[in-house]
């Protein structure tokens, strides 16, 4: 199996997972609250292209991550117009928020960037010097060191993870014992967005340092099924966005072999989403959903 490299496969693996991570986390922050997130893809999009378009104008990384977040707080908060102040159906305005971003953003790149000439921006790797898997990936130790565990923490030890999780699963009871479930649903749109914004904004701020048309490309969904696939629990989301990650570093890899040179490309770039299919099937049964999701809640 001539050309196959562990270090590069492994490169690959954290590439490809980590806007996932991000990304699911920042959907069970929604889902725990009871709130299924369908702008997920949306978000990740507008983060992509507000955080380059903020490092490309100032020549700050930084700028372009703030913006990035900013961006994802946005989002996060017009779906709670949406699901939580309105009622709106759920799939209904998580599908809208994301037509309407990725829809803006396209058309907002073509006005800034119509001359063809490819933009650039300030990169994760160029601050933090180095190569391969440490020096590139500080966003990566981010996901995995920081936020997750934070997130896990939150939902399990303190009381604002446990207003969120009784939000999700009876906002009747919650709204009786004080908790305001139009705030608490709120909160958790506008994390959640964050964070689903700094995984799209980490595809051209850490990977490429540019913007292209489509540049998340389905993750997004990739990410909600994740969520179900970890049954709503940190540890194993993560672990599934690991596991989608290797299987597509795998399929790369093994693409450029010798051995696997004349397997159809089309074929092998459908190998990740396959075991991801074959995971939920497996995983999936007798799952238990959080007792209020996709229920809208408004006080008698």
């Amino acid at each position: 199996m001539s050309g196959f490299s562990f270090v590069a496969a492994l490169t690959a693996m954290l590439t490809i997972a980590t806007p996932l991570m991000f990304g699911a986390l920042g959907a069970i922050c929604n889902e725990r609250a009871g709130v299924l997130n369908l702008g997920i893809e949306g978000t990740m999009y507008a983060g992509a292209f507000v955080g380059f378009m903020a490092a490309e104008h100032t020549g700050s990384l930084w700028v372009g991550v703030v913006c990035a977040l900013a961006a994802g707080a946005v989002a996060g908060a017009l779906m709670g117009v949406l699901t939580v102040t309105i009622g709106v159906n759920q799939h209904v305005a998580g599908i809208g928020v994301t037509l309407a971003l990725v829809a803006a953003c396209d058309y907002a790149s073509r006005l800034l960037y119509s001359t063809g000439s490819m933009a650039r921006s300030p990169k994760f790797s160029r601050w933090f010097g180095g190569a391969d898997i440490i020096g590139q990936y500080p966003p990566t130790f981010v996901a995995v060191v920081v936020l997750a565990p934070s997130l896990w923490f939150v939902l399990r030890s303190t009381g604002a993870g446990l207003r969120l999780r009784a939000v999700g699963e009876n906002p009747e009871a919650a709204d009786v014992a004080g908790i305001s479930v139009a705030r608490t649903r709120y909160a958790a749109l506008v994390v959640g967005g964050m964070s689903m914004a700094m995984g799209g904004a980490f595809l051209t701020l850490a990977v490429l340092g540019s913007f292209t048309i489509d540049i998340v490309s389905g993750r997004g969904w990739v990410c909600i099924a994740l969520v179900i696939f970890g049954r709503w629990g940190v540890w194993a989301t993560m672990g599934g966005a690991l596991l989608f990650g290797l299987a597509d570093a795998l399929q790369l890899q093994l693409a450029i072999t010798s051995a696997f040179g004349g397997v159809p490309n089309e074929l092998m770039i459908a190998v990740p989403y396959l075991v991801v299919i074959i995971a939920l099937v497996v995983w999936g049964r007798g799952i238990r959903y959080p007792g209020a999701y996709m229920r809208a809640y408004h006080r008698a």
